[in-house]
């Protein structure tokens, strides 16, 4: 029997049409949609004749703890992270088709949750952008699949592979702040046991916002395209191995300047999640929005030499690889 007004309802309880009645009065809608939730799929404006398009997963275990993160944080960064990727090609972040799978027993208030933090990514970080569709689903796993589409106003997109000798290299965001979030939660906000606290990680707010709410500096994407940028990428993984991507693609290397990469330089190369953009532009160009210049775009060694280098020296490519053994972390 379903449960009292007053009480939260399972997703069980009231089943895919009930649920979605609640959630879609949340989401906000998209100034792309010609068609939007309610059919069996939505219609964008494409005024360009292209689009950007990108997905993500975040899965409960390796991507995030629900002890450590609201549900509104889950919905805020599954935008964000999905945003990233978008203004990383120079686009303008138009819509979001959302997927979430979870276990029928799991409280609607929580989807509700996510649905607020859906809506307030997008408004704060990409006014314009909204919610026009998605799936719902049930699994033992909790999971959220986002798919982001973006506009590139009639410009050509800011690929891996354009960067060139002589460039700057640029990021805009937080270097290794996510990453020194995510150590506080797993020395700072766990029990005795050594399972994540919640009531820790409320105290420990302010040092892990960089991890369960990244703020990326989404319209400097599209900045970036508009001042000449040559290459760009989402610094989702780490700054080293994102930049190794950005080299590898272009046939250069990247010296980074040890100065520019603040207190924790091994931090700010290896740390993932904090969703910053990397970006290189001829050295002629005056940097856009919150750039600031970190290295050098410099020729490729002949053979296989490191592509990342630190104040000349080479430097091992560090960052997050999901299928990597991470359990001595």
């Amino acid at each position: 029997m379903p449960k009292d007004a007053g009480e939260d309802p399972s997703l069980g309880e009231l089943g895919e049409s009930r649920v979605l009645a609640r959630i879609f009065p949340r989401l906000p809608s998209a100034a792309a949609a010609l068609v939007g939730p309610g059919d069996d799929a939505a219609v964008l404006a494409a005024p360009d004749g292209r689009f950007v398009v990108t997905t993500d997963l975040m899965i409960e275990g390796p991507d995030f703890r629900p002890a450590w993160s609201s549900p509104h944080d889950l919905g805020w960064k599954a935008a964000a992270s999905n945003l990233a990727d978008v203004a990383a090609m120079g686009a303008r972040p138009t819509a979001l088709v959302v997927a979430i799978a979870a276990p029928a027993g799991s409280p609607v208030s929580l989807l509700e949750g996510i649905a607020d933090g859906l809506r307030d990514a997008c408004e704060s970080l990409a006014p314009g952008c909204g919610i026009v569709g998605g799936d719902l689903s049930v699994s033992a796993t909790f999971t959220i699949a986002v798919t982001a589409f973006g506009d590139l106003e009639g410009r050509e997109p800011v690929l891996r592979s354009g960067a060139r000798p002589g460039d700057i290299v640029a990021v805009s965001g937080v270097l290794g702040e996510a990453a020194a979030g995510l150590h506080v939660l797993f020395t700072r906000a766990v029990d005795g046991h050594g399972e994540p606290d919640a009531g820790l990680a409320d105290e420990l707010r302010e040092l892990t916002a960089a991890q369960l709410a990244p703020t990326p500096p989404i319209a400097d994407g599209r900045a970036a395209a508009l001042a000449g940028a040559t290459a760009m990428i989402d610094v989702s993984d780490g700054l080293a191995i994102d930049a190794d991507r950005v080299a590898r693609a272009s046939g250069v290397a990247i010296d980074f300047d040890r100065s520019a990469l603040g207190g924790e330089p091994e931090l700010a190369l290896g740390g993932g999640e904090d969703h910053s953009l990397l970006a290189t532009f001829p050295p002629t160009v005056e940097l856009p929005g919150g750039f600031r210049r970190v290295g050098t775009v410099i020729e490729a060694e002949p053979g296989d030499g490191s592509a990342i280098l630190l104040d000349g020296v080479p430097h091992p490519v560090t960052g997050w690889d999901p299928f990597a053994d991470h359990s001595a972390e």
